[in-house]
């Protein structure tokens, strides 16, 4: 697909549709599986296909970009062009705050500004040794799992919770990774139905749902806005010079992160008040823990399922470590590893769709999207794309090797989004993901219980279902 810019009178090829029901278009298709609708569309119509769904009147036009050319256009080369305000979109921001993931234009640019230098590559890699922590808590734990069984879907997101809530919140983090494991499925079900439907009743009329989802975000805001205001007071006077250091990309050694976020300012973009900081932190527990927990449970589940690759990967890991406790240092030393957990993401991504709004006609290679169209970016589907993975359901870490990928283009893989609003927190994921991999298949053997695991499309990736493995403890 050629990438171009043009919005004139030339508006191309007419954009294929999917065929639907009378009505109602493909509306059952994509609430009862909206990943395979997508993949179906791609392989009937090819890589800029419309479809449609809900009845007249409600009814909801998708332009579904598949190919590497055509979202590097919408995420990079057009980005301007491509803006966050569809209602699923909204939905999100009213629930999890206007943070890095929900939040435009000049909002984005200060909040960006301010949290970049506490993502720089050195500062995060101070974080590995939490990470190893919380890691050998959970190995520990599996030594009494009932008959050898764990769900590494269940446990990978327990070691990312408590893993980030521990960054961010350093000795709070009992409290806060209760209170998230309790607040979120509420609110993320909550958000998931009014982003998908196409007509919502306001959220103050006092229906059992609404309520539900309002005592889940008081009890999560609360917990975060006690924690704000205590670490305000108790470094009113010390505070202004540590977060100077940290705004520079400095900080004093074993400050957690809100204490660097609430310390962030500058001379231009001030600094984030209490309400701000909620929206930051409650924007990185949602993508610092789900997506990461994705990436680990299916690397973990793949390997369980091909018993040659786990062993090669473990016997890189013995090479490389020994007995050693991995640290920062071992990412680039770990290439298999890596190649591992890359294959994983390709073939679950964490967000398998991304959507963005059109804001002016934009050509993509043969057709035109319109002006106001909802469009549709599925990594799911392009990172199965037979034009540059052959065979494209197998599991094959070769596919990540540097002359594999020096030989796709840029956005035939693309875990992380692209262009201007990349995740900020991309090294902070292969560093966890990494180093939480590397001592897991140290201690345990995998072995597949579940051969398959049903996933859907929520916020983040979803498994509906079991992902059991039954693990054996190895000697050494």
């Amino acid at each position: 697909m050629a990438v171009g810019t043009n919005s004139g009178a030339d508006t191309g090829k007419a954009v294929p549709g999917l065929a639907g029901v009378p009505l109602l278009g493909s509306l059952f298709d994509l609430k009862s599986d909206s990943l395979g609708t997508y993949l179906r569309a791609q392989h009937q119509h090819g890589d800029l296909v419309r479809i449609t769904a809900g009845p007249p009147g409600m009814r909801a036009e998708l332009y579904c970009v598949f190919s590497p050319a055509g979202a590097q256009q919408v995420l990079a080369s057009d980005a301007a062009r491509f803006r966050k305000d569809n209602h699923f979109y909204q939905e999100v921001r009213e629930s999890f705050g206007n943070g890095l993931l929900t939040s435009q234009d000049e909002d984005y640019l200060r909040q960006r500004r301010l949290v970049q230098p506490l993502f720089t590559r050195r500062r995060v890699d101070g974080y590995a040794q939490v990470i190893a922590a919380e890691t050998a808590s959970v190995l520990t734990a599996w030594g009494e799992a009932p008959g050898g069984i764990v769900d590494v879907s269940d446990e990978m997101t327990h070691l990312a919770l408590r893993a980030v809530a521990r960054i961010l919140f350093g000795t709070d983090v009992e409290a806060t990774a209760d209170v998230v494991t309790g607040c979120f499925p509420v609110i993320t079900e909550y958000v998931l139905r009014r982003g998908y439907s196409p007509a919502n009743i306001p959220r103050d009329w006092p229906t059992p749902g609404n309520r539900r989802a309002a005592a889940a975000m008081d009890e999560l805001y609360g917990v975060c806005d006690r924690i704000i205001a205590e670490r305000r007071r108790a470094g009113a006077e010390a505070g202004a010079e540590a977060g100077a250091e940290a705004g520079a990309g400095g900080g004093a050694s074993g400050e957690d992160l809100l204490t660097l976020l609430a310390g962030a300012r500058s001379s231009h973009d001030g600094e984030f008040d209490a309400a701000e900081l909620r929206d930051q932190v409650l924007i990185f527990l949602l993508a610092g823990h789900e997506t990461t927990a994705t990436s680990l449970c299916f690397a973990l589940h793949l390997l369980a399922r091909h018993p040659e690759e786990q062993s090669r990967a473990r016997g890189e890991i013995s090479r490389v470590l020994g007995d050693r406790t991995p640290g920062a240092a071992d990412l680039d030393r770990l290439p298999y590893l890596t190649q591992v957990l890359k294959e994983a993401m390709r073939l679950y991504p964490a967000a398998p769709v991304i959507g963005r709004k059109a804001v002016a006609a934009t050509r993509i290679g043969e057709h035109t999207v319109p002006a106001g169209a909802d469009v549709i970016l599925a990594p799911w589907v392009t990172h199965r794309h037979p034009a540059y993975w052959p065979d494209p359901d197998r599991f094959d870490p070769e596919r990540f090797t540097p002359e594999a990928e020096a030989g796709r283009p840029r956005y035939a893989w693309f875990p992380f989004g692209g262009g201007p609003r990349a995740c900020i927190g991309q090294h902070f994921s292969m560093l966890e993901s990494v180093i939480a991999l590397a001592m897991i298949l140290r201690a345990y053997e995998f072995e597949a219980v579940d051969t398959e695991i049903p996933v859907g499309a929520g916020i983040t990736l979803q498994t509906n279902g079991p992902a059991r493995c039954r693990i054996r403890r190895l000697d050494g």
